[in-house]
């Protein structure tokens, strides 16, 4: 293949699988509807940057090199893991905290919730996006498998360009959509449900990549 045939074929992978449900989507559907539009814009940039980051890693090989070592990869694991639970149990705990206060209980808010700068939201959406140890594999893999050694610096830079590109373009188009006036104030009479909806998919994909490293440790170790 030209590289041409290669940038369009990449852009084509990378945008089906941006469009697919996962933390990345719910982060920003969840923050968008919650806080508004500027939130939702700055979670849209802080997780572009973190795949901006994993494209650079997986064309340099760091990423790959990370993937072959168990420990270190059983440790990006451990990590990403637990901090897609600690979402989902803060989004389950504003769910909580919303029908206290509905029932009239004391509450406190839901500290691992609150958002009060752009910067948070920024390294919210980097934090999501670049410990997510299923990013670093599906850009290993997509990267090796696209992308040849021999192809162009400029071809390189051209692919990493269109990765950022396209992963900016999508959030910050959802982030927009979610985040009208009209769309807004829908979105903050079903926030709690929203909430529950992303808590529960944070916990099941965060307990699920505990589980499988875990698993994987204990057969290494056992081996």
């Amino acid at each position: 293949m030209n590289e041409l045939t290669v940038l369009l074929t990449l852009a084509s992978v990378h945008f089906v699988a941006l469009m697919s449900p996962g933390p990345d989507v719910a982060l920003v559907v969840q923050n968008a509807s919650r806080y508004g539009r500027q939130t939702g814009l700055f979670i849209a940039l802080g997780l572009s940057v973190g795949i901006l980051l994993h494209s650079l890693l997986s064309l340099t090989g760091v990423s790959y090199l990370v993937h072959q070592q168990p420990l270190l990869y059983t440790l990006l694991q451990l990590l990403g893991g637990s901090y897609l639970l600690y979402l989902g149990i803060g989004a389950l705990r504003a769910v909580l905290s919303h029908k206290a206060a509905c029932s009239g209980e004391p509450t406190r808010a839901a500290a691992t919730l609150q958002l009060n700068s752009q910067r948070q939201a920024f390294l919210k959406g980097f934090a999501t996006n670049i410990l997510n140890p299923k990013a670093l594999v599906f850009f290993v893999s997509l990267l090796s498998s696209l992308i040849p050694s021999s192809m162009s610096l400029s071809g390189k830079a051209m692919a990493i360009g269109i990765l950022f590109s396209l992963s900016l373009a999508w959030f910050t188009s959802l982030a927009w959509a979610l985040s009208g006036a009209r769309v807004q104030k829908h979105l903050q009479q079903a926030s709690v449900y929203i909430d529950g909806i992303c808590g529960v998919l944070f916990c099941l994909i965060g307990s699920g990549i505990l589980y499988r490293s875990v698993s994987s440790w204990l057969t290494h170790s056992l081996a």
